[in-house]
């Protein structure tokens, strides 16, 4: 899929653990490391704000879109 998701980078970055961010956001940490993964189907705003304020980040440094060479457009 061309969506990468670097959350693991970002919490890294923000020393900021699964257990911990899954707490301050109010996910389960299966769907929080399902997410942080890169398993993920889709992700709510809602989902995606709070874990933005928490890691004071933009949504564009967790989620990249890269661009599939498989593509016809």
């Amino acid at each position: 899929m061309p969506i990468e998701v670097r959350l693991a980078e970002q919490m890294k970055a923000k020393g900021v653990s699964l257990t911990e961010l899954s707490e301050r956001v109010g996910l389960t940490l299966a769907n929080l490391s399902i997410l942080k993964t890169g398993k993920a189907k889709a992700i709510r705003f809602t989902t995606l704000e709070a874990i933005c304020r928490e890691l004071d980040c933009q949504p564009s440094d967790i989620l990249i879109y890269t661009k599939d060479e498989d593509c016809d457009s």
